[in-house]
């Protein structure tokens, strides 16, 4: 890419995302920076030629217009079909690519298409939960999935790694096929691979620890947790009280921009990770969503505590000690219930969403603030 702070702000994309979805009113944010364009919102279209590079998170994304520079989205569904003269790096829940691209492709999603229309100049990497692959590919093709399709030309070598390969009658594959699947390969007999094709073998899976081990495990693990609880109930009183107010007073929206926060930074990671100067920020960003992550889940845990304090122990609500001992107590009462088979599973996932939901909502709300004083 172009410029460094291009990559950055595609690995902070999903949090671009859940700000806008976060704020009732907003529905699109735009700028324009140097010929770069920067959109995110609850939906957007963009339409208009883009002279740089354009960055973009959202919900619904569509991308009809040229861009000069690279292309960078993420979002829950996510349609591409303009023209870029750099490359294209996309990840979301539903992606299709029907445009052109005159370098390289990078996308991940939970499903991916590369439309019969589209123009991949260079090489192309697709991960997802269903990759079909119907374009045409000037460069190699890696390509992991549960399933793969492959129904256009591609002038180098395939690599893929799938629960099943398949070769559409228009597949042209001019280099060598190397593919590890639970299936042998179902090819087409009109499609052709002038290269060979060479089946390798699935990794194998290592035999499962004892049952002790993680029992001690969820224990220590649960400790920790309640740890974390008293400490950041003891450092950050006033910013962890806010916080699980939030989880408390604004659980939907907690919830939905935990749901968004969750789902969009992975795909992030993953497209940083192909290249070699994002390569870097993708380990610093997966380091930053593991804690948010973390400190979210025990946000619940604190909320819970500091509301059973103020129902049960009002008057002494306002005392550091107690605050503490009802945040440990609190995520000690949720790593509890989280074992109860079904219901805990479902429990424990809720509270995550709200957790990180309510962070990165007072997150957003502290940073302007404290830039300002």
């Amino acid at each position: 890419m172009r410029s460094f702070s291009v990559i950055a702000a595609f690995a902070l994309a999903g949090s671009f995302a859940a700000a806008a979805l976060g704020d009732e009113r907003a529905r699109l944010h735009s700028s324009e920076q140097g010929g770069d364009r920067f959109v995110a919102g609850a939906s957007a279209f963009v339409s208009e030629p883009v002279r740089g590079d354009l960055i973009a998170a959202g919900g619904e994304l569509r991308v009809t217009a040229p861009v000069a520079g690279d292309l960078v989205v993420a979002g829950g569904s996510v349609r591409l079909d303009g023209a870029v003269e750099h490359n294209v790096y996309a990840a979301g829940g539903q992606v299709g690519f029907d445009g052109a691209a005159a370098r390289n492709a990078r996308i991940a999603g939970g499903s991916v298409a590369i439309g019969p229309r589209a123009r991949i100049g260079g090489n192309a990497s697709l991960a997802g939960g269903q990759v079909e692959m119907r374009g045409s590919i000037g460069g190699y093709l890696q390509a992991g999935a549960g399933h793969v399709l492959i129904d256009g030309p591609v002038a180098g070598d395939v690599d893929a790694s799938a629960g099943d390969v398949e070769l559409g009658p228009r597949a042209r594959i001019a280099g060598k096929l190397r593919y590890r699947a639970k299936a042998p390969l179902n090819m087409d007999p009109a499609a052709q691979v002038a290269g060979g094709v060479e089946r390798l073998e699935l990794p194998r899976h290592p035999t499962p620890p004892p049952r002790w081990l993680f029992r001690a495990g969820f224990v220590i693990w649960s400790l920790g947790l309640v740890v974390l609880a008293a400490v950041l109930a003891w450092l950050l009183p006033a910013f962890s009280a806010r916080v699980a107010d939030n989880a408390r007073r604004r659980f939907g929206w907690s919830l939905l921009t935990g749901f968004v926060a969750l789902v969009a930074v992975p795909p992030a990671v993953l497209v940083l990770m192909v290249t070699v100067v994002g390569l870097p920020l993708a380990i610093l960003t997966a380091l930053a969503y593991a804690a948010l992550m973390l400190v979210g889940y025990v946000a619940s845990g604190i909320a819970i505590g500091n509301a059973a304090l103020a129902r049960w122990q009002a008057e002494r609500a306002a005392h550091t000690g107690w605050r503490v001992a009802a945040a440990a107590a609190g995520t000690l009462i949720l790593s509890l219930v989280a074992l109860i088979p079904w219901l805990g599973g479902l429990v424990a996932f809720l509270a995550l969403l709200a957790g990180i939901g309510a962070l990165l909502l007072e997150l957003r709300t502290a940073v302007p603030a404290a830039a300002r004083a």
